[in-house]
């Protein structure tokens, strides 16, 4: 279970960082970054959070909600920043998720002296960086982070879902399910999937993306 070892030994205001959404197949890139103070948090709380993707969607929202409540008497310092479809395209979705992730920390209501973050590449921030592989599995802060990164953009893959009906958005969050491609065969592309991966690029034609293949780098 993540706890705060990582955060200790490392010493100072620690913000975790964690990102959602580099393999689906349309929608932003989030990441979020989440500084938590170890000595008021409550402990009922610390011992539930972990990787988002080992939660249940239930609880995944009622913890998102409960470190909500806790942004307002700086417990916990919630950011969250984003790389559109057009920058992952752009650029490809890890340089896209390095950015998000940059973003997502500068967007913090105070500065960080050190960043844990999840993976192994490490975005450009103005402090220094620990990656750490499997790190929501580990820190506290890191796990908090993947929570709010997951749930920000299942929501808003919600929202999304609400004027793109038929994709399945609001189960799928964009990702390759059976739902997802067999409406995309019926109803096309839109403007919210990410043209540079590969099956969007085989309804397109081939010749319809002339920007990196970015679809293959999934290393962080």
């Amino acid at each position: 279970m993540p706890d705060f070892a990582l955060e200790t030994d490392v010493g100072g205001i620690v913000a975790g960082v964690d990102e959602a959404g580099r393999g689906p197949w349309a929608g932003p890139v989030v990441a979020a970054a989440v500084v938590l103070d170890a000595e008021r948090l409550p402990s009922a709380l610390a011992r539930d959070i972990d990787d988002s993707k080992k939660l249940t969607r239930n609880r995944r929202a009622d913890l998102f909600g409960a470190l909500q409540e806790l942004s307002g008497d700086g417990v916990a310092r919630l950011a969250v920043g984003q790389a559109s479809v057009v920058e992952i395209d752009r650029l490809n979705i890890l340089a896209a998720t390095l950015l998000a992730m940059g973003r997502a920390v500068a967007a913090l209501d105070m500065v960080p002296t050190h960043a844990l973050v999840d993976g192994n590449r490490a975005p450009d921030l103005s402090c220094p960086v620990t990656c750490v592989v499997g790190g929501d599995g580990t820190s506290l802060s890191i796990a908090a982070a993947s929570i709010i990164a997951k749930e920000t953009r299942d929501r808003l893959m919600a929202e999304l879902a609400a004027s793109h009906p038929g994709y399945g958005w609001e189960r799928n969050a964009g990702y390759g399910t059976a739902q997802h491609k067999a409406a995309l065969e019926r109803l096309g592309v839109t403007t919210h999937h990410r043209r540079s991966f590969k099956p969007i690029l085989k309804i397109l034609g081939e010749d319809a993306f002339e920007g990196p293949d970015i679809e293959s780098d999934h290393n962080l």
